[in-house]
């Protein structure tokens, strides 16, 4: 399996605080009692990890969650000689679970079996530390650690019904598609609308049906295959739409339109009379 630890950082929103994702796989790797100052979140891949925790131990498996309280020491290891461990985590400011929540989390199991959300989880992780795009991490990050708070705390949440989210929706559009290039932070507009962020990404996801960077992506989608159109080459497209690089561009525009833009490029100059 080897020893390998990726560290990337992402930032939510432009301009705002930042998170880190560590990826890990490890053969025989210990960690020394230590700990974070943030909520470590974290999802088994691979293998078999022990966690000494709270005078206990706990032992991961493929698809469970690991929450680890703020400043509670804890160490990490492989569960057998052979398997070795392989895990996604991330370390979460503990406002990040506040939102949406009436009081701070307390996990009492920190080992979680929740299937959907662990996949959510892995698959958000795994994108971010591809392309740690801004406004992606803030729409996607935020609303799976509420999702956890209110699934697996004792916290209470707060109402799931936003007044107005029609309109609080077409604003926040209007906002992001004005300003594609540097979309502002989700934080900075819901402050403007006096909404927390978590009421934003519910109204947001209520009226539109996805949440704000899929629809600001598919909306550069839609400038981008104008520009195609017009015989702009695919490499130069990217940064005209407000997409990180090319291959951000292209993953995007696959998704969407179902090819890649410089096959959509061609096809559309084939029939060019």
């Amino acid at each position: 399996m080897g020893e390998q630890a990726l560290w990337t950082r992402a930032r939510l929103g432009r301009c705002g605080p930042s998170l880190d994702l560590l990826t890990a796989r490890f053969d025989k790797h210990v960690y020394a009692p230590h700990a974070h100052d943030e909520f470590t979140v974290g999802v088994c891949v691979d293998g078999t990890e022990v966690i000494d925790y709270r005078g206990g131990h706990i032992r991961t498996g493929p698809g469970s969650i690991v929450v680890l309280a703020p400043g509670e020491v804890h160490t990490g290891g492989p569960g057998n000689a052979t398997d070795g461990y392989a895990y996604r985590a991330l370390y979460a400011d503990s406002s990040l679970l506040t939102d949406g929540m009436l009081g701070l989390p307390h996990f009492q199991e920190p080992l979680i079996d929740d299937p959907e959300l662990a996949g959510a989880l892995r698959l958000t992780h795994t994108d971010l530390s591809a392309c740690p795009d801004p406004l992606e991490a803030e729409s996607r990050l935020p609303w799976l650690l509420v999702a956890l708070a209110r699934r697996h705390s004792t916290a209470r949440p707060t109402s799931d019904t936003v007044p107005g989210a029609a309109r609080i929706a077409l604003a926040v559009r209007d906002r992001l598609a004005d300003e594609l290039l540097e979309p502002p932070s989700l934080a900075d507009l819901a402050a403007e609308l006096g909404l927390s962020r978590y009421q934003l990404l519910r109204a947001f996801r209520t009226a539109m049906g996805i949440p704000p960077y899929a629809w600001l992506a598919q909306h550069r989608v839609h400038r981008a295959r104008r520009l195609l159109e017009s015989g702009v080459r695919p490499a130069d497209v990217a940064s005209l739409v407000g997409f990180a690089d090319q291959a951000h561009l292209t993953r995007w525009f696959r998704r969407v339109l179902g090819v890649t833009p410089a096959a959509y490029r061609n096809s559309v100059q084939d029939r060019r009379p």
